[in-house]
């Protein structure tokens, strides 16, 4: 038996399946990350062609059986067309999106990592923050939503406003997340405490880095 659901996200990642079909990775507000296909979305002109691309936003109507999730129709709110457009920022983008994808679990509910995701897409896009900053602020504050934020390091002499700036990426609202800016001196600061925090939680290499490390030398 099959039921008709309609859940909203962001699709993570795509690969091809069989002749014309995709494989979609989804992260969902109502049932976490699930896998679903899209048949037929790699033929031109077909009704999911372009809808279930990396980045894609909306809400994916999908036939829902027990072993998989089949999807029929895509409203893409938000395509994030600006990352088809500037290599740079669709390095950042695509890290983002593999370390949602590596904290998010099948049909677990993280609705925090995809508002999270959400918005640190769209800073991406604007420029009154820097893509260092961004992304020091999505891992950090990611690490924090996954429990896993484990403080400041005590061994680190890091300075009041590094610290502050910790504080604040970590329980500010998340709509505060991008409103601030640091000095590079400060920046520097905050990008070693990530370093050393992701080499600690994250036990796999991420794919993404290898292209993010030629625009991000704080990596």
């Amino acid at each position: 038996m099959e039921d008709l659901v309609t859940a909203r996200g962001m699709v993570l990642k795509h690969s091809p399946y069989g002749d014309y079909d995709w494989v979609v990775t989804i992260l969902t507000a109502e049932r976490g990350k699930i896998t679903a296909f899209a048949k037929g979305a790699r033929k031109v002109g077909n009704r999911l062609c372009g809808t279930v691309e990396p980045f894609c936003f909306g809400s994916f109507k999908l036939y829902a059986s027990r072993t998989s999730y089949n999807i029929v129709e895509a409203d893409i709110e938000n395509y994030f067309e600006g990352f088809r457009q500037d290599l740079e920022t669709a390095c950042y983008g695509t890290f983002f999106l593999e370390i949602a994808s590596y904290y998010t679990r099948e049909n677990n509910e993280d609705v925090d990592i995809l508002n999270l995701l959400y918005l640190s897409l769209r800073a991406l896009l604007k420029d009154n923050i820097s893509n260092v900053l961004t992304r020091c602020v999505f891992e950090l504050r990611a690490l924090q939503i996954e429990g896993e934020y484990p403080g400041e390091p005590s061994d680190m002499n890091l300075s009041d406003s590094a610290r502050y700036a910790l504080s604040f990426i970590v329980s500010s609202p998340m709509e505060k997340l991008f409103t601030f800016k640091v000095s590079d001196e400060v920046l520097s600061e905050i990008a070693l405490v990530v370093r050393l925090f992701r080499k600690r939680f994250i036990d796999r290499k991420l794919l993404s880095m290898e292209m993010l490390s030629a625009f991000d030398a704080c990596l």
